[in-house]
């Protein structure tokens, strides 16, 4: 019935993989959980010991292609019709989190289940992931559907078989950010529609400030990259980013907004290493480094 999948990347999963077991030996129904670890070099010894468990595989790939082809490669392992895809800093908050998703176990499923930060974690050197993750990710059913760029990410989504296959993970993606954009935007040119239900997992695996915000470079570079491809014009749809960005190429502003910038840059910065960073500079941030990149191309 259910084949849990769970990407991994040099972190600890045998916490979340005997949550989720126990809760799929409750249930009774037909499950595997398998775990791929995507080149990692810490947490192999341990995350092997999962398979001691009851209908727990770990496949152990040497070679590192990205979170998204990583995914790709468990669903060509599954045996079941329909997937469960959690990333491996997701941890159980909820008895009932798997029979919450029981009733979209379908042909047509794909169910978001959304995503919750821990209410006592305040360090402050995970401030703009804490402080961005709460004010963007950890939103309720109401807000991720309604919003006019609405909330997607597959940190914690359930979909069948059928319609990931059609749809899949962009193999080209090998760094952080943008494959969910892009899956949701296949998703939904294909028409399928996606649920959001109120089943969320915690994120644990956060990343400091001055990572989180190299990540985010990256994110911006593979936007840029997916533009220029000209193969995804909806794309604009999907991020308030994007859009934002061609609105002030369409009045030919970017290098305006670039120059502004590279002066304030080091400005900037230091409000988003500090312990109160503020969104909306890390908005700024990630529209003037698009400029940027743009006006380097």
């Amino acid at each position: 019935m259910l084949s849990i999948l769970i990407p991994t990347y040099n972190y600890n999963v045998t916490k979340l993989a005997g949550d989720l077991q126990q809760q799929a030996k409750s249930s009774g129904i037909d499950f595997e959980i398998i775990i791929a670890e995507d080149g990692s070099q810490k947490f192999l010894k341990e995350n092997a010991e999962v398979e001691k468990m009851d209908f727990v595989r770990h496949l152990a790939f040497e070679n590192n292609v990205g979170r998204g082809a990583n995914i790709n490669r468990l669903a060509d392992a599954a045996q079941f019709d329909i997937l469960l895809i959690i990333d491996s800093d997701a941890e159980v908050c909820s008895e009932d989190f798997l029979k919450n998703y029981l009733p979209f176990c379908n042909e047509n499923a794909v169910v978001v289940g959304g995503t919750a930060y821990d209410e006592n974690e305040n360090n402050p050197k995970y401030s703009l992931r804490l402080k961005y993750g709460r004010a963007r990710e950890a939103l309720t059913v109401q807000v991720r559907e309604n919003g006019k760029f609405q909330i997607f990410t597959t940190f914690n989504i359930l979909i069948s078989k059928k319609i990931f296959n059609q749809i899949r993970f962009n193999d080209n993606i090998r760094e952080y950010g943008q494959e969910d954009t892009l899956f949701r935007s296949d998703l939904l040119r294909q028409n399928y529609k996606i649920t959001h239900i109120e089943n969320p997992l915690i994120h644990r695996g956060l990343d400091e400030n001055a990572i989180f915000l190299k990540k985010t470079e990256t994110s911006m570079k593979n936007l840029f990259l997916l533009y220029q491809t000209k193969k995804y014009p909806e794309l604009r749809n999907y991020s308030n980013l994007l859009n934002t960005f061609l609105k002030l190429k369409k009045c030919h502003l970017i290098w305006i907004v670039n120059l502004f910038f590279m002066l304030s840059k080091k400005m900037i910065t230091g409000n988003l290493m500090s312990k109160n960073p503020s969104l909306f500079l890390f908005d700024l941030y990630k529209l003037g480094f698009l400029c940027n990149i743009a006006t380097q191309n």
